[in-house]
């Protein structure tokens, strides 16, 4: 499995932290070395403010790391923020109403009810609406779920 799959959908202040720890180097004077202000960087690292070109393209070269790693990154973060939307839903026309017989098809909250719709899926779906689940979800929260609620539903 490729590093990045792996890391897919961490802030790439986070990768940026863990890289600064291992080598041992402070924030403040990193932050000043690539000559950016170390609130931001600050905030960067903390996961609350986007990674951008310019600023990556400094501390990659700074870490000896990939140029347009840290941006794959934030992409990669963004699109499972954008996932997060309220809006958001699985592929529809992967799964069967059926398996929801109890419930208004239309009306499901995929957010909401994220574990009984797992729990749903793996007891009554198909591999193919399973693999939908763990494209939606993702594979480690489909686990995370799977193992905490490892019982079968009853009809």
């Amino acid at each position: 499995m490729k590093t990045l799959d792996i890391i897919k959908g961490v802030h790439p202040g986070k990768i940026v932290e863990r890289e600064l720890k291992k080598r041992g180097i402070n924030k403040r004077q990193f932050a000043l070395l690539v000559d950016e202000h170390p609130q931001t960087l600050g905030a960067i690292i903390k996961g609350t403010r986007r990674m951008n070109v310019d600023l990556s393209l400094k501390i990659e070269k700074e870490l000896e790391m990939e140029e347009g790693f840290l941006m794959t990154l934030q992409v990669f973060y963004d699109i499972k923020e954008a996932k997060r939307d309220r809006n958001y839903k699985p592929d529809l026309s992967k799964l069967r109403k059926g398996v929801f017989w109890d419930t208004t098809f239309d009306k499901i909250d995929w957010k909401l009810m994220k574990i009984a719709v797992v729990r749903r899926v793996f007891a009554y779906g198909t591999k193919t609406e399973q693999d939908e689940i763990i494209r939606f979800y993702g594979k480690e929260e489909v686990d995370r779920i799977n193992l905490k609620y490892p019982e079968k539903l009853t009809r």
